[in-house]
């Protein structure tokens, strides 16, 4: 069976705030495995989960583990599909600027889009 046949459409939604839980740091590396396996990866920031992608983080204040350097491995890893809700973003006063990097700014319409052409959505 060639790996053509068997590459999945995969959509990682990041709903959660980056600190407090697991769900961040368990996301990126189920998104860096699957990247890994050479699967078609997406990346979804949506209601807190957008804070994830906020520059400036101080995660050593609170001693926790800082996500900004896993996030820009994305790219060493193949991952160039990465996604943020404008809606969220508008709601919690961010902007493109405010960022780790360049992402892709989705409408709602856009997002319905995205999650119709996935074989296989997790949700953190």
């Amino acid at each position: 069976m060639s790996a053509d046949l068997i590459k999945k459409n995969f959509l990682f939604v990041n709903r959660k705030a980056p600190y407090g839980t697991l769900h961040g740091r368990e996301s990126i590396d189920a998104t860096l495995m699957a990247a890994a396996f050479e699967q078609a990866v997406s990346v979804l920031y949506l209601d807190d989960g957008v804070f994830m992608l906020q520059k400036g983080q101080q995660a050593d204040a609170i001693q926790s583990q800082d996500f900004s350097t896993a996030l820009e491995n994305f790219t060493t890893y193949g991952i160039q599909n990465i996604y943020v809700d404008q809606l969220s973003m508008q709601q919690r006063g961010l902007a493109a600027e405010d960022l780790l990097f360049d992402v892709k700014i989705l409408s709602a319409e856009e997002i319905a889009e995205l999650v119709d052409a996935q074989d296989i959505i997790l949700s953190y």
